[in-house]
């Protein structure tokens, strides 16, 4: 009865195509924001300002770093035999409980500390016993460095989610960083805190290496690695030399391409601040930096060409132009020989007093379970009280649910109010709604009207109106109806729409942005908008670099909703209702808390608290993007949420019958 309904477009706008704009240009502004800070550094002292800034933007948005001042409780669980190197299995305890595995190559020979490298892997399911990561490795050593290559956290010997019994792991590498990842965000965190500590402490556990000059240290790593190089980069100021491969881009460039991030390469309002790519690499001057690249990769080429071009004159104020440079490979993603190679040429030069070691050795890769550090090749089940990223979080979450209830109620409440409507209101571009209605229909008894109107400049929302068509003329109590797919999935939500309508009630169904006939055009026909990494989540990513989220923004709109039934000629602005169906259900819950001319707020099906949420180990990770706001449970949880609106005599009371809400 509702199909045509549920696939009828908006006319006269290309709605399809107006988030993707707003984004993008959105990320343009403050990419020129960077560029103006940027380019009006003139010297050292402005420069240092600069770099003292991102070091502090980045721990800000990542959410703080963990303590440092923690023992390593370092061991050699054993050694390896190579081509002229030994490979010492090390595990060490960035924070209390969680287990890092690395292997340590140490050239023969050695009689004095020299330069070494910290080697942080890729997305490899494997990590520093794959095949890829120990070729590098050998090159490095080969040419007189010591190299630790360490293992991230969901990958190598790292597993969070191994199961000891049946030997298996039902997520790892990119799918449990996103796991676990997502979960961060609602605490303010992101995964890139973690990853970032366990390589700083890595650097700590070389420092304590007799072979190696606490002085010359350099880091290196591919994609995700590339990711945690660059964090290092901006972060540990120890760092003598850097090589990252794979990641250095910048946004603008980045958006082109219609890619999602991994989890630990999402830093929250970092883009906000007017930080991006070239920053990560300023953050080196005037040490050196080599970028590696290959010329078919996801990340665009033109993008770490420009971010060196743009960076060279902060090497050129301290006369070392040349410690800076990109050495770029005609191959696909991955940290190919020649790239091994050029990182090896690049750290001999600059960590080993200058002694630039050309090593003819033969590459001998060593069996993958020969290197393992624990005897099941897993910490999870082997180690004492290991923890997984997953349990971090859970402890995490604690902390602030306990900085949450040791504040008075009223402060409590305060507090989450007021930061609420910052995430909800801050940089909005208000404008005029100018509504309009854009078509109509009927259905059984029931006319129904398609409105449109400006919820923010450059994004139109939109909604259909259902009312009994003996009311029509008759200006009508209303209810505003938000959930999962909004006007495309009206069969679902008959029977609601229906008892709306009968009680004498609009029920308003409302089209959030991104949402029904507001989603954008899609790639292929084939396309699953809301999957991991999709379409969605894309969008939903930049948001959070610019300071923003989805959540936030729905919210908005649907306070624009609001606004608009104040006005409209049809409707009795002191009879606004709100009601919320699943997981979009939290838009409604958070405006009504917002807005007092709502009266009332109807939520079901909704998850009970975000905290829950976070503990649960395995998830629907489709849209999960959409109900999180980064921070939220610093202050205030959806039981708060309900608590304040009980107070107001908004919430819906449960142990009402249905009737009761809708009459």
């Amino acid at each position: 009865m509702y199909e045509n309904l549920e696939n009828v477009g908006i006319a006269h706008f290309d709605v399809k195509s107006q988030l993707p704009r707003w984004v993008y240009e959105s990320a343009m502004r403050a990419a020129q924001k960077g560029e103006q800070a940027r380019s009006a550094i003139k010297d050292k002292t402005e420069l240092k300002l600069r770099q003292q800034d991102i070091r502090k933007g980045l721990e800000r948005c990542i959410g703080g770093m963990p303590s440092s001042d923690t023992p390593l409780n370092p061991r050699v669980t054993g050694s390896v035999e190579g081509n002229g190197f030994r490979v010492e299995k090390v595990i060490f305890e960035p924070r209390p409980h969680v287990y890092a595995t690395a292997n340590l190559y140490v050239p023969n020979g050695i009689i004095e500390p020299r330069g070494a490298v910290l080697l942080l892997c890729g997305h490899r399911e494997q990590a520093k016993h794959c095949d890829e990561y120990q070729t590098v490795c050998h090159y490095m050593v080969h040419s007189g460095l010591v190299v630790m290559s360490l293992d991230p956290v969901g990958q190598g010997e790292r597993f969070g989610f191994y199961d000891p019994e049946s030997k298996q792991a039902p997520m790892t590498s990119v799918t449990e960083h996103e796991n676990v990842g997502r979960q961060c965000m609602p605490l303010g965190d992101s995964l890139a805190r973690y990853m970032l500590h366990d390589a700083v402490r890595a650097i700590d556990y070389l420092c304590t290496r007799t072979e190696v000059d606490p002085n010359r240290i350099g880091v290196t790593g591919h994609s995700g690695g590339g990711t945690q190089t660059s964090l290092v980069m901006m972060y540990d100021q120890r760092i003598a030399a850097a090589a990252p491969g794979g990641f250095i881009m910048n946004r603008p460039y980045f958006l082109l391409t219609g890619k999602a991030q991994d989890a630990e390469q999402k830093w929250p309002g970092f883009s906000a601040l007017g930080f991006d790519h070239e920053d990560i690499v300023m953050a080196m001057a005037p040490r050196p930096v080599r970028i590696l690249a290959t010329t078919y990769d996801s990340v665009p080429i033109e993008g770490p060409r420009h971010t060196v071009a743009v960076n060279r004159r902060f090497w050129e104020m301290h006369g070392r132009g040349e410690d800076l440079d990109i050495f770029e490979d005609e191959n696909v993603h991955r940290f190919t020989i020649p790239l091994a190679r050029a990182a090896a040429q690049f750290f001999s030069k600059h960590l080993l007093e200058g002694t630039v070691v050309q090593s003819s050795e033969e590459i001998k890769l060593i069996p993958a379970q020969q290197l393992w550090c624990t005897q099941s090749g897993q910490v999870i089940g082997e180690l004492e009280h290991a923890q997984s990223t997953h349990v971090e979080n859970m402890e995490r979450l604690a902390i602030f649910e306990r900085s949450r209830q040791a504040l008075p109620e009223d402060e409590r409440k305060k507090r989450a109010i007021e930061w609420l409507q910052k995430r909800v209101f801050s940089g909005r571009q208000l404008c005029d709604l100018n509504q309009r209605p854009s078509g109509g229909g009927e259905v059984a008894n029931m006319w129904v009207i398609r409105k449109i109107w400006w919820s923010q400049t450059g994004l139109l929302n939109h909604c259909l109106q259902f009312f009994d068509s003996k009311l029509a003329g008759n200006k009508l109590p209303v209810t505003i109806g938000i959930w999962d797919g909004g006007s495309s999935q009206l069969e679902v939500h008959a029977k609601w729409i229906e008892e709306t309508c009968a009680s004498g009630r609009i029920a308003m169904v409302l089209n959030p942005t991104g949402i029904g006939p507001l989603l954008p055009h899609l790639n292929s026909p084939t396309d699953k908008p809301f999957k991991r990494f999709g379409m969605m989540d894309r969008y939903t990513d930049e948001m959070m670099w610019l300071g923003d989220s989805m959540a936030a923004i729905r919210t908005y709109d649907v306070l624009r909703a609001v606004e608009l039934a104040t006005g409209s000629s049809n409707i009795d602005p002191s009879d606004i209702r709100l009601y919320g169906s699943g997981r979009y259900a939290i838009y409604a819950g958070l405006a009504a808390l917002l807005d007092d001319r709502v009266q009332n707020v109807w939520m079901e099906n909704r998850m009970n608290s975000i905290s829950d949420w976070i503990k649960e180990p395995f998830y629907d990770e489709t849209d999960s993007l959409s109900f999180i706001l980064p921070e939220m449970l610093r202050y205030f949880d959806l039981p708060d949420m309900d608590r304040w609106l009980a107070e107001k005599g908004k919430l819906y009371d449960s142990t009402l019958v249905r009737s009761d809400f809708v009459s």
